[in-house]
């Protein structure tokens, strides 16, 4: 009897009802929040997750600029159809130095998250130049100017030392070289060695089939042939996706 009569006694007395609902809030939001406080980062490091070179970051603008995350996400979700389709389901530290992710809401053509090595380097300049030369049902519409425009990389290091201040670890020496580092990656017979060490994993030749200038189809390319490369899945293999 006593419980009942407390608890109407707080129903009727606006006021006490306020100021406990107000405590169990607050407690509730502080369960919630101080642990993130207590901790480095609320994302597992992944072996092989590096910022973007700076062409490969040229390239994700480029992406970004055309819209292509309208019809494309990158995340592939926990589900078994999804994982047969395309690959290891997506891990949060893979979109860790992205600003802003390409996670994306819809799908009109396929997710790109593994995109990369997929195809060809000329698979893509076929399908960024007449998409239904490649996928006869493609709704796609055709960007073949990308492969005749320069890239303009004037303020590259504008760039990474922007996304630096936004948290990316880019170094003052990654910075530094930025401009060298793009020109070497889309360049045949490049010095790359200090690239390689800079971006392991990088991909570097020309990806556009002209090799006298770096167009925006080269950084593109790039950055699509890049996309879920950097991780070895091998050691999530195992994963029971029925749960």
């Amino acid at each position: 009897m006593a419980k009942k009569f407390s608890h109407a006694t707080i129903e009727k007395n606006s006021i006490l009802l306020l100021v406990l609902t107000l405590i169990v809030v607050a407690i509730g939001g502080l369960v919630e929040i101080v642990p993130t406080f207590l901790i480095k980062s609320t994302i597992e490091d992944v072996k092989g997750v590096r910022p973007y070179s700076p062409l490969e970051l040229a390239g994700r603008n480029i992406y970004i600029r055309e819209g292509c995350y309208n019809c494309h996400s990158q995340m592939v979700r926990s589900l078994r159809s999804e994982v047969e389709r395309y690959g290891h389901y997506s891990l949060a530290a893979e979109s860790k130095y992205d600003h802003p992710f390409q996670w994306g809401s819809k799908r009109t053509g396929p997710d790109l998250a593994r995109v990369g090595g997929k195809y060809s380097d000329e698979w893509h300049r076929l399908h960024m130049e007449d998409p239904r030369a490649v996928v006869p049902e493609s709704v796609m519409p055709g960007y073949p100017f990308l492969a005749q425009t320069p890239l303009d990389y004037r303020n590259i290091e504008g760039g990474l030392r922007a996304l630096a201040a936004a948290g990316v670890p880019y170094s003052d020496e990654e910075i530094e070289n930025a401009r060298a580092d793009l020109e070497a990656q889309a360049t045949p017979d490049a010095d790359t060695e200090g690239l390689m060490q800079r971006y392991p994993k990088a991909v570097a030749r020309d990806f556009d089939g002209n090799p006298k200038t770096i167009s925006e189809l080269d950084a593109l390319v790039a950055y699509l042939q890049m996309l879920g490369t950097l991780v070895d899945f091998n050691a999530y293999e195992n994963t029971d996706f029925t749960q």
